[in-house]
């Protein structure tokens, strides 16, 4: 079964259009990687102060995930991480879940 890695992100209101630029400009990599099989960028409800948004990437299993986390790929896509235009956007670091598939229909 699958693995799905996520990481939710408080965005700062009034950043969310540069916080989607960040993502919908960066080069991707990740299909260039053994297992990976899809990558949303999700936007969630408003909070208190701030904006949900959610990366979700699902790969064929934990194995390929963590062989992703060691690569050249993984590198090149979180060397901009720390740059000052995503750091004004977020309200703290990303925190980062993962999930085993258990089930899944359809």
């Amino acid at each position: 079964m699958s693995f799905i890695a996520m990481n939710r992100f408080k965005v700062r209101p009034g950043s969310e259009a540069d916080f989607e630029n960040i993502w919908k400009e960066r080069q991707s990599r990740l299909n260039e990687l053994k297992g990976f099989q899809e990558f949303r960028l999700l936007k969630g409800p408003e909070g208190d102060g701030y904006r949900l948004y959610s990366s979700h990437v699902t790969w064929d299993s934990h194995a390929d995930f963590e062989a992703w986390t060691k690569s050249e790929q993984f590198r090149d896509a979180h060397k901009n991480a720390g740059n000052s235009k995503t750091q004004s956007a977020l309200m703290g670091p990303p925190q980062f879940e993962g999930f085993e598939t258990v089930l899944k229909e359809g």
